[in-house]
């Protein structure tokens, strides 16, 4: 792209006469995708300076030939340039700060950058980069963005628990651990006793 403004901005200044300063608006190249046989407008809008006419160019990107459209001036009067069609490239004055290009019935040769050069009174020349203008091209999608979903809490659908027994497992528990091991230790006793007596005193007993 840079190959091709260069040469266009120098053959510009050079086509427009030699004014007394030249602007170069820092501007980036836009893309427009417009349909065949479609109408198309090029805006040029008046910044810094007050607009006395302007100068209208197309740089045929493939061949690298520049293009000169025509002119128009502050009393919306357009002169177009050799071989133009005024039928299908109309110039006027769209406002006091503004002018416009208007390019009817698209074809695809119209394919190219369009750029104007505003004039002012004291031979001031503003170029700006303009439009890059292709026709019947399918414009590039963007990627969508996708935006991380917000975390989602967690609904509990389990029965509340009771609070007024919360703990009472705990009190339940420790006194049948403590009657299971008394009961035991009584067992214990019970056979130890048992196993101390004489012979004689358990034949007794079992009579």
């Amino acid at each position: 792209m840079t190959k091709l403004l260069l040469p266009w901005m120098l053959l510009t200044i050079l086509r427009c006469g030699s004014g007394s300063g030249q602007i170069l608006q820092q501007e980036t190249v836009n893309v427009l995708y417009p349909k065949i046989l479609s109408t198309e407008v090029i805006n040029c809008d008046c910044v810094e300076i007050s607009c006395d006419s302007v100068f209208w160019f197309r740089s045929n990107s493939n061949h690298r030939k520049l293009q000169f459209l025509g002119k128009v001036n502050n009393a919306d009067r357009p002169t177009h340039g050799n071989g133009v069609e005024e039928a299908r490239f109309r110039l006027y004055k769209k406002s006091s700060v503004s002018f416009s290009l208007q390019i009817v019935n698209v074809q695809e040769e119209d394919a190219g950058i369009y750029s104007c050069v505003l004039k002012d009174r004291k031979n001031t020349e503003m170029w700006k980069p303009g439009i890059l203008l292709r026709p019947g091209v399918i414009p590039p999608t963007l990627t969508p963005t996708t935006e991380p979903k917000p975390p989602v809490n967690s609904v509990c659908r389990c029965a509340k628990k009771d609070s007024s027994y919360d703990g009472c497992s705990s009190l339940v528990l420790w006194p049948l651990v403590g009657l299971t091991a008394a009961l035991a230790l009584a067992l214990i006793c019970t056979l130890y006793y048992f196993s101390r007596l004489p012979k004689k005193c358990r034949h007794h007993i079992k009579r």
